[in-house]
């Protein structure tokens, strides 16, 4: 009776998780892509330049009046910067930011006339 309990359990939580796992879209520009709420964000590191792109399901969502924060974090150090609308669906950092292996990343998107998203990032 345990077992069946047992995989009644695991076989629920992985049909209740699925969807979350679902709606994340593969990445379009080689970063790391990560949901919160109807949104994909993807986290794209180059030289130095951090900058997120978002779209809805597939769909690019137009930046233009968001704002932003990113923060890093290095072990026990944190540093933060601004993120700034760019061309299209993206945000840019205004800092150049070093990213590496281990790092955590937050980001705190407010979307006009939406309300603000948190999404966190893993660097590997």
């Amino acid at each position: 009776m345990n077992k069946f309990a047992a995989m009644m359990t695991l076989g629920l939580a992985m049909a209740v998780s699925a969807p979350v796992f679902a709606h994340e879209s593969p990445a379009k520009h080689g970063g790391i892509v990560k949901s919160a709420g109807d949104l994909s964000f993807e986290l794209v590191n180059k030289e130095g330049k951090v900058t997120i792109y978002v779209d809805d399901h597939g769909e690019p969502v137009t930046t233009a009046g968001a704002t932003g924060t990113l923060t890093v974090l290095k072990g026990t150090q944190k540093s933060e910067t601004t993120l700034a609308a760019g061309s299209g669906n993206t945000l840019v950092a205004k800092d150049d930011v070093k990213l590496e292996a281990g790092n955590k990343v937050m980001t705190r998107v407010t979307l006009p006339n939406k309300q603000a998203v948190s999404v966190r990032f893993a660097i590997r």
